[in-house]
């Protein structure tokens, strides 16, 4: 047996709060009558009141309201199978894992930031397959499209700045990648959101750009960190923060490209949107875009439905408060001798 709404048990104790309620009613009562009635009009009183059908319409009243909760927790028992349809999007996340991501004006540093975002997204994807890609000089793919969110999670969880051996950025290489990650051959159904925070190094984004357009893949871009740019702090073997300099000595200030981030959108038919401080686009992307998109069927399963026996307990408290409201609480009339006698 399974329960749709096992929260409503809380409601249990009014059962026991009404069946106090009802000995304390009946106790007092008594008492009032005792109080109030002369002697010897009690006797008939008593007489004339059944107590066993009192407790009756009680435990009626108390075993209703019993069913009544039971009924509100819907419980199921006995199935069916029922083929369901899936569909959705492809949708490959890519991610920068260049050092560049360590930059703390965005807290705790853009990495963390960006992988908490896609975290969210996740919460609110549905039913479509999902791929991640981790690029810096190069890019490799983290996780193939799948519709376990749990795995993709894992996967997400492990990226961080050592994990590409190649420095620098390159969004070619990440386009490319991701590209590689869709397996079906129709131009729709596919998207690509690249999150970055630098420029690219190697220059051949616009051209990959407009390859995945020929192949009906649309891509979104997100641009994290302040426009002004960041220096980027590391830590030494000590421990101790310091900030990244290049070969000839200088500190390193990365810089976001968001002129090309929005070129590579718009050549795909996307958009660019700026990740700045606590301003995520994530979320936006998604609800409003990307889950408009067409969706295809990503393939049928069986799955075993439980049917709902909630009519079940609210027929039977139907049942027994019709019983109390037919139940009287007074006794049958005695014959007198008068009576008896004609």
């Amino acid at each position: 047996m399974k329960y749709e709404n096992i929260n409503y048990l809380y409601l249990l104790p009014i059962v026991f709060i009404m069946a106090f309620a009802y000995f304390i009613f009946y106790k007092n009562r008594q008492n009032a009558i005792k109080k109030f009635v002369k002697a010897e009009l009690m006797d008939r009183i008593v007489e004339s009141v059944s107590r066993r059908k009192q407790k009756i319409k009680a435990v009626l009243v108390v075993m209703a309201l019993l069913f009544i909760i039971f009924s509100l927790v819907q419980p199921k028992w006995g199935y069916h199978w029922e083929d369901v349809e899936r569909r959705g999007i492809d949708i490959v996340v890519a991610v920068d894992t260049s050092r560049s991501m360590l930059a703390d004006d965005i807290k705790p540093n853009r990495l963390q930031a960006a992988k908490r975002e896609i975290n969210d997204l996740i919460n609110i994807v549905d039913g479509d397959r999902i791929g991640l890609v981790a690029f810096a000089g190069t890019a490799f793919l983290q996780c193939p499209l799948t519709l376990d969110y749990g795995a993709f999670n894992l996967f997400l969880d492990d990226l961080n700045t050592n994990l590409i051996p190649v420095g620098g950025t390159s969004f070619g290489e990440a386009i490319k990648k991701s590209m590689s990650a869709f397996s079906s051959k129709l131009k729709k159904h596919k998207a690509i959101v690249l999150i970055t925070d630098g420029e690219d190094h190697q220059g051949n984004a616009m051209e990959m750009a407009k390859e995945a357009k020929e192949q009906g893949i649309i891509i979104y871009t997100v641009g994290v960190g302040k426009k002004e740019g960041a220096y980027i702090k590391l830590k030494d073997g000590k421990g101790n923060k310091t900030l990244l300099k290049d070969r000839e000595g200088q500190v390193v200030k990365t810089h976001l490209d968001e002129v090309l981030l929005n070129k590579i959108a718009l050549e795909t038919g996307g958009a660019y949107t700026p990740a700045y401080g606590t301003q995520w686009g994530l979320a936006n992307i998604y609800t409003n875009i990307i889950a408009n998109m067409e969706e295809k069927q990503l393939g049928g399963r069986k799955v075993k439905l439980y049917e709902n026996r909630f009519q079940i307990p609210l027929l039977i408290a139907l049942i027994l408060i019709t019983l109390e409201s037919l139940i009287g609480e007074r006794t049958r009339a005695r014959k007198t001798s008068l009576d008896r006698g004609g």
